[in-house]
């Protein structure tokens, strides 16, 4: 066998190996919704069933209207014990926040106007989901005017509301829930305003 003849065979087997079967350029191009490539966003929707879908930022959730408020206590800065009842008889917003949470810094100043603008009409409250060796620190050099500031290192208000950081409840002077906000909210705005109205 000449090595013309042996040459034009292994070129012959070489470009037959690397032939495998690839779409087209058009087909590839075409890809269904339920294809995504790694790295890939697509527009469509999810197929994996939820139970619930996860409420957007200042989403309104009014499902617990007319619950009262829970009875489990925190404490002010000094560690002097506090609870919601030292607030019956006026309407009050609870805010849930922690050093940690980006949301819930970013809140802060449109919810320390709030307190201001509504001293004496509505008591507004953070209540720290941290300790006071995070939280004195975070606040030095703050200047947060009317919004008093409590503690619950423990998280006993957070596991009672199942609540995502930050979450914060509107009670009537009644003590009983009117709605509640879960996410960072402008607590300044027309929005919060309205529903502010609703104590």
């Amino acid at each position: 066998m000449s090595s013309r003849t042996v040459i034009a065979c292994l070129l012959g087997l070489m470009v037959a190996g690397c032939d495998k079967q690839s779409p087209a350029p058009e087909q590839a191009a075409n890809t269904t919704s339920g294809e995504v490539s790694s790295g890939e966003v697509t527009s469509g929707e999810a197929t994996t069933p939820a139970t619930e879908a996860p409420k957007p930022a200042g989403a309104v959730d009014r499902s617990h209207k007319g619950e009262a408020a829970p009875t489990l206590g925190f404490t002010t800065l000094d560690g002097k014990p506090a609870s919601l009842a030292d607030f019956r008889g006026k309407p009050v917003l609870v805010n849930l926040w922690a050093t940690w949470c980006g949301p819930c810094i970013a809140e802060m100043p449109t919810l320390a106007a709030t307190a201001d603008r509504l001293k004496g009409k509505i008591a507004v409250i953070a209540v720290a989901q941290d300790d006071a060796t995070k939280v004195k620190p975070f606040l030095a050099g703050k200047t947060l005017g009317a919004l008093p500031i409590y503690l619950d290192p423990k998280l006993t208000l957070s596991v009672h509301y199942k609540a995502n950081l930050p979450t914060t409840i509107l009670y009537g002077a009644d003590g009983k829930e009117i709605w509640r906000v879960t996410g960072g909210f402008d607590w300044a705005g027309a929005e919060a305003g309205k529903l502010l109205a609703e104590a």
